[in-house]
């Protein structure tokens, strides 16, 4: 049994961060230790919640507890996602950095949740430079959808060739591989949606038809970026997990848009996030 320790917002109602990946962690045959960075009534896409951010003292204490209970020598994986707030950003570091002491070859994946393509940025002052200049250049694997992509990086995409140019921009700051979880090209057929990874073994890239969902689900980066690590972990093959991350999501895509609901239905696909019906291939691409 591997273990993933998943940093990252929960919600009572709904699927978003934690709530969108210890679930498909554990479907996939891993044990998660979740702590949330948040603690909310639902996804702030609503417009209206309730609950708070959860201060960085009380995470570190959670941690401190998880750790004294001999935990952290067994994480295979840290996942990172939505924090609140760029103080907890040492919090995480620091977790980080203790779950390679006991196992030097840990992943760090971090995915820097911090806005999106025609929302811009979602997240307080100082978490998208926290996540450019101390994160990413930590993490083994990152996952931006194409906005945190261009940030980063401060590369526009349009096209394929400019879409490698920011990934391969992405991985000098230190991760080894960049899996861009949404990608929206001029080159590319308009009824689809693709999938970008680039890392040593070359870049790959996946496509899959685009449904019509409205309003589009909140929490699909969530569970693409542990769907993706899972696969990894499992299998060491980058464009294998890829395949499997972009068909599993497209199974729960589908549910969701037939069964008439907002809130992404992992638990009604969950055979399809272990064996998607579906099955798209990601082919090289440089």
């Amino acid at each position: 049994m591997r273990t993933i320790l998943t940093i990252q917002s929960h919600v009572a109602f709904g699927h978003v961060g934690n709530r969108a990946a210890v679930f498909p962690l554990e479907r996939l045959g891993f044990d998660a230790i979740a702590v949330n960075t948040v603690q909310f009534s639902n996804h702030t896409g609503y417009g209206a919640w309730t609950g708070m951010v959860l201060p960085p003292d009380h995470i570190a204490d959670v941690l401190r507890g998880v750790e004294a209970r001999g935990a952290m020598d067994g994480v295979h994986a840290v996942l990172t996602g939505y924090m609140g707030d760029a103080a907890l950003g040492d919090v995480v570091l620091s977790a980080v950095a203790r779950v390679r002491q006991g196992k030097a070859d840990a992943l760090y994946c971090c995915d820097p949740v911090m806005g999106d393509v025609g929302r811009g940025f979602f997240v307080r002052p100082g978490i998208p430079e926290f996540f450019r200049d101390r994160a990413v250049p930590q993490a083994d694997i990152i996952t931006p959808n194409q906005f945190e992509l261009e940030f980063l990086t401060g590369h526009t995409v349009t096209d394929l060739s400019s879409a490698l140019s920011a990934t391969k921009a992405a991985r000098k700051l230190g991760p080894r591989w960049v899996m861009v979880t949404s990608l929206t090209r001029s080159d590319a057929p308009d009824d689809n949606i693709e999938m970008l990874l680039d890392g040593p073994d070359g870049a790959f890239l996946v496509a899959t038809p685009r449904l019509d969902l409205s309003p589009l689900p909140n929490g699909a980066g969530d569970c693409v970026a542990a769907l993706f690590l899972a696969k990894f972990l499992e299998t060491g093959d980058g464009q294998l997990a890829l395949s499997h991350a972009a068909s599993s999501i497209y199974a729960v895509f589908k549910a969701t848009r037939d069964a008439g609901q907002r809130e992404l239905q992992i638990i009604a696909a969950q055979d399809q996030l272990v064996h998607p019906s579906r099955f798209f291939s990601a082919s090289r691409v440089d």
